[in-house]
């Protein structure tokens, strides 16, 4: 009974809607047409965006498969490169330990003889390193150091360089000579100067000692003392033959140098600080106390000699007032007697003897006082 309500009702509508009017009809339709031409537009956009992603895709795919294969081959041809040069290295090895041996045994005593010039050119360019002679003839080091590092026979030119070369250093050796040079003064600022040399020991200038560091002349900060400079001024003002007192240095400026890190009395004084001015005041005070002490023992001792030979005794002299006891006591007996001279002699031993305690103390604080500055 519901049902065929129901469906009288539908019928209804749909007469009613179909009983519209023809132009709505026709309005109707072609909205629904367009509806539908448009989600297929869509779909048909969709799918041909889907195709093209799924072209580039597959396009990237190929592509990277290609990058893969091209690196693939690549790295077959970085190996096979490799196995060659490894191969390649190999035989010039061998081929480089052949030509080593053929050059060995064809060169026979003149490998001997390109071991002792190296040698030797090494040994020389050292000992010019450090000669005063370098100061005055300069870049004579640079043939020997090409001597001495190469791999190759030495040619006939460097091995007579390096026999002139040694010629000249024995010679300039026994040599005093002055000639022109750069210094480096004790403001170390360059200058010209005179100097005068004597073989590789010593240089000075202006009655300066001269050392040679690092291929150029110092002056030294601090002058050797002891009439060095006076020696070294004479033998710069000497002229013509003859002979004139000079100082030299045998260590080839070593003990020249230790002189500018010797320090003077005052540096020391002061290095030792309170401790050392109280050891060097110790000392004056000891110093004072002795000749004190030396002075009056040297005139009781003329005294004495005096008395000695002088029969009348003295009061004034340690052996007049022992003699004197013996005057006193003479008619006593021997023991009495023999107490009497006891008694005098050692009631002149603490005159004598005095000061011996002082002088016992500072002998020991002295050292004392020096290990507690240390």
């Amino acid at each position: 009974m519901h049902t065929f309500a129901a469906i009288g009702t539908g019928l209804l509508i749909a007469a009613a809607g179909f009983s519209v009017s023809p132009a709505a009809w026709a309005d109707e339709a072609n909205t629904i047409e367009e509806t539908l031409a448009a989600i297929r537009a869509e779909r048909a956009a969709v799918s041909e965006e889907n195709r093209a992603r799924e072209a580039r895709f597959t396009e990237r795919r190929n592509e990277q498969k290609a990058m893969l294969t091209e690196v693939g081959q690549q790295v077959d041809a970085a190996e096979k490169a490799s196995v060659r040069l490894e191969d390649l290295r190999n035989k010039n090895d061998l081929e480089l330990t052949e030509l080593r041996a053929q050059l060995a045994e064809r060169q026979g005593e003149f490998g001997e003889l390109f071991g002792a010039a190296r040698a030797a050119a090494a040994d020389l360019n050292e000992q010019l390193g450090v000669s005063l002679v370098s100061a005055q003839f300069r870049g004579r080091g640079e043939a020997l150091r090409e001597v001495a590092q190469s791999d190759s026979l030495p040619t006939v030119e460097q091995l007579e360089g390096l026999w002139n070369t040694l010629m000249q250093e024995m010679a300039e050796q026994g040599k005093v000579v002055t000639f022109t040079g750069n210094v480096i003064g004790t403001d170390n600022q360059p200058e010209t100067r005179s100097v005068t040399r004597i073989g590789p020991f010593t240089a000075f200038s202006d009655g300066e000692y001269l050392i040679y560091q690092s291929g150029a002349l110092k002056a030294l900060v601090r002058q050797p003392g002891g009439g060095a400079t006076a020696a070294a001024e004479r033998v710069e003002n000497h002229k013509g033959d003859g002979y004139v007192a000079g100082v030299i240095d045998p260590s080839l400026g070593t003990l020249l140098g230790l002189t500018v890190e010797m320090p003077t009395f005052t540096e020391r004084l002061a290095q030792g600080g309170g401790i050392g001015y109280a050891i060097v005041a110790l000392a004056v005070l000891g110093v004072l106390f002795a000749l004190y002490k030396w002075v009056r023992l040297t005139i009781i001792g003329m005294k004495v000699r005096a008395q000695m030979r002088s029969e009348q005794a003295s009061q004034g002299n340690p052996l007049g007032r022992v003699m004197m006891a013996y005057e006193e006591n003479r008619n006593v007996d021997i023991e009495t007697l023999q107490l009497k001279l006891d008694d005098a002699v050692l009631k002149e031993l603490p005159a004598l003897e005095s000061g011996l305690s002082l002088v016992k103390v500072l002998a020991a604080v002295a050292p004392l006082m020096g290990l507690l500055g240390t």
